[in-house]
């Protein structure tokens, strides 16, 4: 993990309406640091990361985010142009349903080159050869290159997801429930390959989860949300193991009792 940071959250509030979103969310995130936000259904971590990755347009607050080229740039003030150039270069974002992040008429090996095109790829050959690595990265058959993702299990729609979101060698990938909705085998292995990939590429990673297990494999560090606010952050092993705020212990109780 590097000590620089890559992304700089100031007080980030989300309101609708007398109806809190998240409200006053600040933290800093270092390069290849994976951040896990956790807390029950409706506590505001997927909002929170919408608002991070620009899906929703925050209430109030600051985010800030340093590029590869070292200069820090003021996510909010982005055009749309430049924030949807940002999400097809630098960022990426993996849905907890894969149809969200997929096109699913498009064979496998045409989501990943659509991703690359969108950044200038144009030789046919070149992007089918890349699409077909990047298959081999997340453990799908090549032969499966021309199938589309109707034609695949939930975790195989997951894998390609993945493959799509990394194509262009972001450096900051947004995570929504990665894991959500697949059988426990399948988990297993997609939480394997998400933790090889993300050391292999030295990713920053804000992940959201309610599965404190998922946080604990993956995060080095994590945020407690309850209702719209932090209510504790950390080190991932030290929230888990020493939880100081009530709803920390009672999220990591119901776990131990299960």
């Amino acid at each position: 993990m590097s000590q620089e940071v890559i992304l700089r959250v100031e007080e980030l509030t989300k309101l609708y309406g007398a109806r809190v979103g998240c409200r006053n969310v600040s933290f800093e995130l270092c390069g290849a640091e994976v951040l896990a936000v956790v807390g029950e259904s409706g506590s505001g971590k997927s909002t929170l990361l919408n608002c991070l990755s620009g899906q929703l347009p925050p209430s109030g607050g600051s985010l800030s985010y340093r590029g590869a080229n070292g200069h820090w740039r003021d996510v909010l003030a982005l055009s749309e142009p430049e924030r949807r150039l940002l999400s097809r270069t630098e960022w990426a974002f993996v849905h907890q349903d894969p149809r969200d992040g997929l096109r699913m008429t498009v064979s496998a090996g045409g989501n990943v080159g659509e991703r690359m095109m969108a950044v200038g790829a144009r030789h046919y050959g070149t992007i089918r050869s890349t699409a077909a690595d990047w298959l081999r990265q997340v453990e799908i058959p090549q032969d499966r290159l021309d199938d589309r993702p109707t034609a695949f299990s939930g975790g195989m729609r997951q894998r390609l997801q993945i493959a799509r979101a990394l194509a262009t060698n972001p450096r900051l990938v947004f995570m929504d429930e990665p894991t959500g909705g697949l059988d426990v085998s399948v988990q297993a292995r997609l939480l394997d390959l998400i933790r090889t990939l993300v050391n292999q590429f030295e990713l920053s990673v804000i992940l959201v989860t309610h599965d404190l297990a998922v946080a604990r494999l993956l995060a080095h560090r994590m945020m407690v949300m309850k209702d719209g606010h932090v209510v504790e952050s950390g080190l991932t092993d030290q929230v888990l193991d020493d939880p100081q705020h009530p709803y920390s212990q009672l999220l990591v109780s119901s776990i131990l009792q299960t």
